[in-house]
């Protein structure tokens, strides 16, 4: 049986940082792009970076761009999010997502990752 499980959010103080894991079981992350999304009370789920098949493509949202950065280890079935510089507006619960697409075309819709995390909440105080 497939499971995504994210781990390492947390309550942490503005300008500090949070490293976030995405570990696969049961399945292989070779062959997927994965992406981190994120959804904060009231808002909708928004995109915040994914990274190829092979590590060499990477995309971030605009706000996180120079201060978040997103790896893969695929000997340890994992993809990671590096969360430097936090601001109370990245509060929300972060879920990382994989699909076969190419990420370059389908970048966050959604509709296109197949298989989900159930999150792990980031929670930033000022």
């Amino acid at each position: 049986q497939w499971q995504f499980v994210e781990s390492g959010g947390g309550l942490v103080q503005s300008g500090q940082s949070l490293l976030l894991s995405c570990t696969a079981s049961g399945f292989s992350l070779d062959p997927y792009s994965i992406a981190w999304f994120r959804q904060a009370p009231g808002k909708e789920r928004e995109g915040v970076s994914w990274i190829s098949v092979g590590g060499d493509a990477t995309d971030y949202e605009d706000s996180v761009k120079g201060r978040f950065t997103i790896s893969r280890d695929n000997v340890k079935n994992t993809v990671y999010l590096r969360m430097n510089e936090v601001k109370p507006y990245d509060t929300a619960l972060y879920s990382c997502a994989a699909t076969t697409a190419d990420p370059r075309r389908v970048k966050y819709d959604s509709y296109e990752y197949a298989y989900w995390g159930q999150g792990t909440q980031v929670t930033v105080s000022s």
